[in-house]
């Protein structure tokens, strides 16, 4: 197997056009990577170095998952410490408004309609990065907001804040948008979904920490006690790969509904008369749902940290602030409530089953034994609320699994965050879908691709999800 896997990457590199885009999507994901490197100017680079290197397996609630999206830029106060996130967010909220806006929905149906939606994400993205630069450029100048246990001193050098604040913003929105159009260059010339791609090459960017700290979980600096034996690493790759499979499993998994097209005449021709199917995948949702419940389980605490803190005598929101914190159980089950709350909220509002319905009906299509209309439009609605189901608690397992690793079982954060959570769902759905794009080009010349086991077999490994 391993020898098939190796003669199709040599076959990829034998296509002239794939080898250049490969070669296009490696050098362009460098040049991204080095946003991640580049400090902004005005920041004390000496005592951010200090604070890094003593504390490297510090993590906070905001920064961790941020930073996860940044490759470690907000760590390093890098010009891409924004990320791709704010196009993302940009992205998500016109998705959001395309369903609810009557007019957006209408336009988006339209010829161009599309475009000018996508023109419309990056002026919101524009406006996002100026507004998340001001307030990054605010929080480093109280570097203990986002930095634990931050004791270097002031983090900013500048004397004339105001001209930091104009600059920090004006170089972040700069940094953010050139990573847009970064990958946007890579999804038309390179290989792969490109904004996807910036974001797993961040992810990947983590694993020689997370090496490190594997290593000394087991091989601890002398002196030290290690709580960990060989068979905790056993049970680790077993569970490294069961992830994996089941990842890889739910995220191609989906319910085919078989659809049949009456025949028609048209200008003395006759049309139709066809049977093909209806994908309906088990995961609609993706890695959205997970990112909600985090994003919103923030808020509230450090909203009741920060009064807490102030206000000492108020232990009630102490209290409230320890139990929202990632070991607390009251905060394991609210994200596991609002991951499979979230999962129906994104299904039920990019999933039109009235729109299907009357497309199926207008091109003399029908599923069998449902009428069309109204009656086909409740079948895909409970069809698609019970596969929901199983790919929102799919989730919330995949989820849960490395708070539990990380705060029951003390494993190392570097190491716990590659057993789950959106990291591993990222990795996993961008690897698969570069994948298929390499594999059309390679089926196109005659070569077996990545998922199959032979010549035309890729469809039949998909088949069986």
């Amino acid at each position: 197997m391993l020898a098939s896997i190796l003669n199709t990457f040599s076959n990829c590199f034998k296509i002239p056009e794939l080898r250049s885009r490969i070669r296009f999507t490696f050098i362009v994901l460098a040049i991204c990577r080095l946003a991640a490197y580049i400090r902004v100017p005005g920041l004390d680079g000496i005592a951010l170095s200090s604070y890094l290197h003593s504390n490297a397996a510090s993590t906070g609630g905001v920064m961790s998952m941020y930073s996860l999206f940044t490759g470690g830029a907000l760590e390093n106060c890098a010009v891409g410490a924004l990320g791709i996130m704010p196009y993302i967010s940009a992205t998500i909220v016109m998705q959001l408004l395309t369903a609810v806006v009557p007019s957006l929905s209408k336009m988006a149906r339209e010829d161009g309609g599309r475009v000018k939606i996508i023109k419309y994400s990056r002026y919101l993205t524009v406006a996002l990065c100026i507004g998340y630069g001001v307030f990054m450029a605010m929080s480093w100048e109280n570097p203990q907001t986002i930095f634990n246990g931050w004791n270097q001193g002031p983090l900013v050098i500048y004397e004339n804040i105001w001209w930091y604040r104009f600059q920090t913003a004006l170089v972040l929105t700069i940094g953010t948008l050139l990573l847009m159009w970064l990958g946007e260059q890579i999804t038309e010339r390179g290989i792969g979904n490109g904004v996807s791609l910036i974001i797993t090459i961040g992810i990947l960017s983590r694993i020689p920490a997370a090496l490190q700290a594997l290593k000394d979980m087991f091989f601890p600096p002398s002196g030290v006690e290690s709580h960990y034996n060989f068979g905790h690493g056993i049970a680790l790759v077993f569970l490294l790969a069961a992830v994996v499979a089941g990842v890889i499993a739910v995220t191609q998994a989906q319910r085919k509904i078989p659809v049949q097209y009456a025949q028609r005449m048209v200008n003395r021709k006759m049309y139709g008369g066809s049977t093909s199917f209806l994908p309906l995948r088990l995961n609609f949702a993706g890695v959205m749902p997970i990112i909600f419940a985090q994003a919103i389980l923030m808020v509230p605490q450090k909203l009741f940290t920060l009064i807490g803190t102030n206000y000492p005598t108020l232990h009630f929101f102490t209290k409230m602030a320890a139990s929202l914190n990632e070991e607390a159980w009251l905060y394991l089950t609210l994200y596991t409530l609002m991951i499979l709350f979230f999962s129906y909220f994104w299904t039920a509002t990019q999933f039109n089953e009235l729109q299907i319905a009357d497309d199926l009906k207008k091109n003399g299509g029908y599923i069998p034994g449902v009428r069309p209309g109204t009656a086909t439009s409740n079948y895909l609605h409970a069809a698609m609320s019970r596969i929901t189901l199983a790919g929102a608690l799919f989730l919330t397992v995949i989820a849960v699994i490395p708070i539990i690793l990380i705060r029951q079982m003390h494993i190392p954060p570097a190491v716990g965050t590659f057993f789950g959570g959106t990291s591993m769902l990222i990795l996993v759905g961008v690897m698969l879908d570069t994948m298929r794009q390499m594999e059309s080009h390679l089926m196109m010349r005659h070569y077996d691709g990545f998922l199959k086991g032979g010549r035309g077999g890729g469809s039949r490994l998909r088949g069986r999800f």
